[in-house]
């Protein structure tokens, strides 16, 4: 994937190691899900964004958000115009994690699940319970 951010190279660099981290992570946390959550979470499209957009905060979305899902849960799929989507916030999650790899990777972790959880029809209280607040 190339991406061009109109930055240097450094933080292009950066940026596609993020990227990397970010996608190994959560195609080994989708090989440790049951068959049966694996093959949808598998249909449902992961993208990665430094920050949330301008047109995200304008609906309410924290400049400084991890993650979130978009779209129609797993019970509700075929009732909207858009397809479902998890978005990783994966610049946040680097702030997030003071520039410390691990730390990263774990909460790319958590985020994820957070936001599959969604998808598979968990409200924040459902997620807390779960450990993936």
């Amino acid at each position: 994937m190339k991406i061009f951010d109109g930055q240097n190279s450094r933080v292009n660099t950066d940026w596609n190691r993020l990227q990397e981290l970010a996608l190994e992570e959560i195609e080994a946390t989708l090989a440790e899900l049951p068959l049966p959550l694996r093959e949808q979470a598998q249909k449902l499209p992961v993208t990665f964004e430094r920050a949330p957009n301008a047109g995200l905060q304008a609906d309410d979305i924290a400049p400084e958000t991890l993650g979130i899902f978009n779209g129609a849960e797993f019970a509700d799929e075929g009732t909207t115009v858009l397809p479902s989507q998890i978005i990783l916030f994966i610049g946040n999650l680097w702030d997030f994690a003071e520039n410390d790899e691990k730390i990263f990777c774990e909460e790319i972790r958590k985020t994820f699940l957070h936001e599959l959880g969604h998808f598979f029809g968990l409200d924040e209280n459902d997620l807390t319970e779960r450990g993936l607040e």
